[in-house]
């Protein structure tokens, strides 16, 4: 039997036409802060690194600014696969267990080198704590350094007594309380309006954050202690993780890795430029009086021993092995 080249190449057509085409897998991701924060910036480029590296078959859309999910539902709707990958603030789970605030003990890791040794020693113990809830670890990256944003300036630490500080994690309310301030949970998107309505007339937080929600509205003094500097962790659900074909799985760990180097020098960059777009919208920047710093240490002193009371051995090999690397 002969065939003509019509006759193969039709044959060839149909074939194809019964093969099913490549699934594109799409994942929504929620993430807590809005689009001109470094953060999702970091997180939008994440995304399309991915869509390039696994030729489109792996789409992630970026949910900013709490509108898939808010802050605190992030992590669960990733455990319960509502959502496979998500950003959180990492120290937001301290009340689950103490290790995953680490990175927000005041004065321990003061700086980018130091922050990057705490987070070499606390990486394991932070992965292995969300492997046990089905959570696989991607990238983290921090914030730059927390500092007080204030309506007059303070040098004597007592004036802080009664003052209504805005806490975001378990560390800030402790801290508040250490100085005798009223801390209440505020969320970033919420500050304008919680300094507004008076619920709060105090923070500290990044010079990213003061820029985003434009402090200069609400607060007019930035001291700037650079107390320690949290982390943002993204994150994905290690079932959704695993059901990716092997080449997609790669490209997304690949992207991860590039994703958090490059969020690191992202924060080292905002810091310098942030705290200059706070000062030139009319904030008066300055450093700590000698009476607030010794003020400060001895809280972050405090909070650091009670912190390794309640992180037990695991807690006291991390501040080992960080010291050690230092």
């Amino acid at each position: 039997m002969t065939y003509s080249f019509r006759s193969i190449a039709l044959a060839s057509a149909l074939t194809a036409l019964t093969l099913p085409a490549a699934a594109q897998t799409a994942w929504d991701m929620p993430t807590p802060y809005g689009d001109t924060v470094f953060h999702t910036m970091n997180i939008m480029e994440f995304a399309d690194d991915v869509r390039e590296a696994t030729g489109g078959q792996l789409d992630i859309t970026v949910h900013s600014a709490g509108s898939l999910f808010g802050h605190p539902e992030i992590k669960d709707a990733v455990r319960r696969g509502l959502a496979p990958i998500g950003e959180i603030l990492l120290s937001r789970l301290a009340n689950e267990n103490p290790l995953f605030e680490a990175d927000s003990i005041p004065f321990l890791a003061d700086s980018y080198a130091d922050a990057r040794a705490l987070w070499a020693a606390s990486r394991p113990a932070v992965e292995a704590l969300l492997a046990e809830q089905g959570l696989t670890l991607l990238y983290a990256v921090p914030w730059p350094g927390q500092s007080l944003y204030l309506t007059e300036e303070v040098t004597d630490p007592a004036a802080l007594q009664g003052v209504t500080f805005r806490a975001y994690n378990t560390a800030t309310e402790q801290l508040a309380n250490i100085l005798g301030m009223v801390p209440t949970q505020v969320e970033a998107g919420d500050i304008p309006t919680a300094f507004a309505t008076g619920r709060v007339a105090a923070m500290m937080t990044s010079p990213s954050t003061g820029v985003s929600s434009q402090a200069w509205d609400f607060t007019s003094v930035y001291v700037d202690v650079n107390a320690w500097l949290p982390k943002n962790v993204i994150f994905v659900n290690t079932e959704a993780l695993n059901a990716l074909p092997e080449d997609q799985r790669a490209g997304l760990l690949a992207a991860a890795a590039e994703a958090e180097a490059r969020g690191w020098a992202m924060s080292e960059a905002e810091t310098a430029t942030q705290i200059a777009t706070l000062e030139s919208n009319g904030m008066t920047v300055v450093q700590p009086s000698e009476a607030l710093s010794a003020a400060l240490a001895a809280a972050g002193a405090q909070m650091t021993e009670e912190w390794l009371a309640r992180a037990g051995d695991e807690g006291a090999a991390i501040v080992a092995a960080y010291e050690a690397a230092q």
